[in-house]
C-alpha cells in the first residue's frame, strides 16, 4: 500500500490528477492511515494507468467514468 503521491507517481499521473479522479469519483483508495491519508494497492494503481491509457488515447474522463461507474 502507498500513499497518494507514490500512487501518482507508480501510474505516471501527478498528484493533482490523482486528486482530481478522487474527485469525479472514477478512482478509490484501498485504505486509509489511523490519520486519514489515503492508501493505494496495486490494483487501484492498475486502474489509475488504465484510466491515464484511456484518457490520453482521446476518451474524455466523462465517458471513463460511466464506464467504469455505470458499466456503460
Amino acid at each position: 500500500m502507498v500513499r497518494t503521491g507514490e500512487a501518482a507517481r507508480l501510474a505516471g499521473i501527478s498528484a493533482q490528477q490523482l486528486h482530481y479522479y478522487l474527485l469525479i469519483g472514477i478512482v478509490q483508495p484501498a485504505d486509509h492511515t489511523d490519520a486519514g491519508q489515503r492508501l493505494f494497492d496495486h490494483d487501484a494503481i492498475r486502474r489509475i494507468r488504465m484510466i491515464r491509457a484511456l484518457n490520453r488515447s482521446g476518451y474524455p474522463l466523462r465517458e471513463i467514468r460511466d464506464i467504469f461507474i455505470n458499466g456503460r
